[in-house]
């Protein structure tokens, strides 16, 4: 018995549906692109890249190593002028006075002329001496920029003078100075060593 599904006039055929208007229908056969895989010229520039970056690199670590050669360099020079400068420093300080002391000697090889002749002549060769050496000093002092400080009527000054000692007076409604007890010196603009003074007070509850 044969089936009727199986019979020749029975097929069922596919049609296919026509495809939509503006679009064609694919021919057979026909297959659709495909996408190219990277070839010789995508490797080439990939290397060239690669290439470039390598060179930019090296050149980077070139100039890296000549700063850090620069820096090593101008550290060393500032290293050698410090020790040169403390070594300076240190022979200026310890003969900075070369000069001064050296025309001290000379006062006092004087001092010792003037004792010498003490000692072989009478009290007036002594005493031309010392003022003769007294002088010498007092050059030299002017010549260092130290003058000695000049009482300028009898104001006490507290700037430029030392009350050694104070006493109290009717006859005075200022403090001033009675009598000068040791000179005082200035260096230059500087206050060396303030003149020491007797000075005189009002009286307390004096008006």
């Amino acid at each position: 018995m044969t089936d009727e599904k199986d019979k020749p006039g029975d097929e069922i055929e596919f049609i296919p549906e026509p495809p939509p208007p503006g679009e064609e229908a694919p021919a057979a056969g026909k297959k659709e692109p495909e996408a190219k895989a990277p070839g010789a010229e995508g490797s080439k520039a990939f290397k060239e890249k690669l290439r470039k970056k390598d060179a930019e690199i090296k050149a980077l670590r070139k100039d890296l190593d000549e700063l850090k050669d620069t820096y090593l360099r101008k550290l060393a020079d500032m290293e050698n002028l410090r020790k040169r400068f403390d070594r300076e420093r240190g022979e200026y300080q310890q003969y900075a006075l070369s000069g001064l002391l050296l025309e001290l000697l000379g006062i006092v090889d004087n001092f010792e002329r003037a004792l010498q002749s003490s000692a072989e002549g009478d009290g007036k060769t002594l005493r031309d001496g010392v003022e003769l050496i007294l002088r010498m000093f007092q050059n030299l002092l002017t010549k260092n920029g130290v003058r000695p400080i000049v009482l300028e009527g009898r104001a006490f000054d507290p700037n430029f003078h030392h009350a050694m000692t104070v006493e109290e007076s009717e006859e005075v409604a200022e403090p001033e100075v009675v009598e000068e007890l040791q000179k005082g010196y200035m260096h230059h603009d500087r206050l060396l060593r303030p003149t020491l003074v007797r000075v005189r007070v009002p009286k307390k509850g004096q008006q």
